[in-house]
């Protein structure tokens, strides 16, 4: 997959191409729905598949100071968009001068004039353009004034509501990691680099991994049974354990992260980019008055989340 993070000067192989266009955060069974129609479409078009997204996220130009809301972070989402099969990600950088076009500008300096597109295929809720003037039916007339054809993807759902990243987001503060994952088609997963913390976990006996959430949605905080998978280095693979998301409250108020015992596992595995999926929330965060009355909850944790483990299917 070829990655654009402009507009401009894109090169002949990439132009004249099917686009899906949307923020896709989260890369859920909706978002895959508009880029298997965008497949479909380049294949009868014998065209190049590409997907238009922005970055950052425009919410976070318009209320920078608003609680992390994303889902996933640009490495992310672009990891799991080359997944599908796309030829080019034209990651657009979505600053205070792209915010300032109007949908007639987008529409022409953009997608006509700049990524040069042969179709573009939007969500029936997509809106470009300075204060989100322009819609779905007023792309359709700049596409055939301008050259290039626009089809809109129907929502998707099922009979507990429509497949959106808000419902992933609600479906998380509920600490309902398996809606999150009926909609998204796969386990919510968080990615990072696994950093030294205060190694407390060590000392109980419970030797932990932690990753940052900076810049990401919070889940409910608690305990969670999860698969672990280390992504690069000697100890490469899929694991399963058991997490606690949140500020750990027994050692005071403490920055929000993500920390997992691995069963079954001894290495070092400090600086390497692993991938955690939420499979289910077993309990709230919970402070303790002294040590023993954790260690006790704690292998009350790891023998609950054993057992999800093993049945997990999804």
């Amino acid at each position: 997959m070829k990655t654009f993070k402009t507009y401009t000067d894109i090169p002949a192989d990439s132009q004249d191409a099917v686009v899906a266009m949307g923020n896709f955060d989260g890369v859920h069974l909706g978002h895959q729905s508009v880029i298997a129609l965008a497949r479909a479409i380049a294949a009868t078009n014998n065209a190049p598949l590409g997907v238009i997204t922005f970055e950052p996220h425009p919410r976070q130009l318009f209320a920078p100071d608003a609680p992390p809301f994303r889902l996933m972070n640009e490495k992310t989402r672009a990891h799991r968009i080359n997944k599908l099969g796309i030829d080019a990600l034209f990651e657009l950088p979505f600053n205070t001068a792209l915010s300032q076009l109007t949908a007639e500008e987008f529409a022409r300096d953009v997608l006509a004039n700049g990524l040069k597109i042969k179709h573009v295929i939007i969500g029936a809720d997509f809106r470009f353009g300075k204060g989100r003037q322009g819609d779905a039916d007023m792309l359709c007339e700049f596409g055939h004034e301008m050259g290039f054809g626009v089809t809109l993807a129907p929502l998707i759902s099922d009979d507990k509501g429509d497949y959106s990243s808000s419902a992933i987001r609600e479906a998380l503060n509920n600490g309902h990691p398996e809606d999150a994952a009926r909609i998204l088609g796969h386990w919510h997963r968080i990615d990072g680099i696994v950093e030294k913390g205060d190694q407390r976990g060590r000392e109980l006996g419970f030797p932990t991994a932690n990753i940052s959430l900076d810049d990401l949605h919070l889940p409910k905080f608690g305990v969670y049974a999860v698969f672990f998978d280390i992504l690069d280095g000697p100890h490469k693979g899929v694991y399963r354990g058991a997490a606690s998301l949140g500020i750990r409250p027994t050692f005071g108020i403490n920055k929000p992260n993500l920390e997992t015992f691995l069963f079954d596992f001894s290495g070092d595995i400090y600086d390497a980019s692993v991938s955690v999926a939420l499979v289910a929330y077993q309990r709230p965060e919970e402070k303790f008055d002294n040590l023993e009355d954790l260690i006790k909850q704690m292998n009350i944790d790891c023998f609950e989340a054993r057992e999800i483990l093993a049945k997990a299917t999804f």
